[in-house]
């Protein structure tokens, strides 16, 4: 209906407070995903944490500590970020975290457990290969599909890497140079992709930051519906 209201936070007042609704503090919060239960979560971009909010508005930290930055892996608050941007959750309520400026893609456990699932904290760049062997830059929006597979937005380098459930990580779309041309995958090309999401037919949708556009893509294995 077109209502708008403010689940949690307070307008003009930042900070890393928990609690519920208005009396909780944010930090230039960034990416969002909704879990089948109801329950939001929240990529605290500046707190460098990652926010949970169930469906009455509680606000409690999942991962990290606010103020307090680095890559370490860990369970709960003993594990560090580096300005987390985007955001997913699968069906196992898997949180899938794009780790900007660690360059890595981070994976929390329902229970709060932290890993790298793929790339390697302070070294960037656009290699494919398995888990630590890949290489992003400014991972930003993630995305996961039914399949279990993620999808990982790269603003600054103009590309889509995909990561399998086996945790290889190839790229998808996009050679590094930011453009507009439509086609196939890698004949295809991106500028400043920024979020993205797939729905349940497996279409990938893009936010295309620098050509102002949004992008629509099939992606393969699944049957065009709509």
């Amino acid at each position: 209906g077109g209502v708008v209201t403010t689940l949690a936070g307070s307008a003009g007042s930042s900070g890393s407070t928990d609690g519920t609704g208005s009396a909780a503090r944010f930090s230039q919060p960034r990416g969002v995903a909704v879990d089948a239960a109801g329950d939001v979560y929240v990529a605290d971009w500046l707190n460098h944490t990652i926010r949970k909010i169930t469906s009455g508005g509680v606000v409690t930290t999942l991962a990290g500590t606010a103020g307090s930055s680095g890559s370490t892996d860990g369970t709960g608050s003993a594990a560090r970020f580096n300005q987390p941007s985007g955001v997913a959750v699968d069906a196992d309520r898997n949180v899938y975290v794009g780790d900007q400026k660690n360059h890595t893609i981070r994976k929390i456990t329902s229970g709060g457990v932290v890993t790298t699932l793929a790339g390697t904290a302070g070294s960037s760049g656009s290699t494919d290969g398995p888990g630590s062997a890949a290489r992003f830059y400014d991972p930003v929006g993630v995305a996961v599909d039914a399949a279990g597979n993620l999808y990982v937005a790269e603003a600054n380098s103009n590309r889509i890497r995909r990561i399998t459930p086996a945790g290889d990580v190839v790229t998808l779309i996009g050679t590094g140079y930011s453009g507009t041309a439509d086609g196939v995958g890698r004949a295809s090309s991106v500028g400043g992709p920024m979020s993205l999401l797939v729905d349940p037919t497996g279409v990938m949708y893009v936010s295309d930051t620098a050509t102002s556009r949004i992008r629509r893509v099939q992606l393969a294995g699944y049957t065009l519906s709509h």
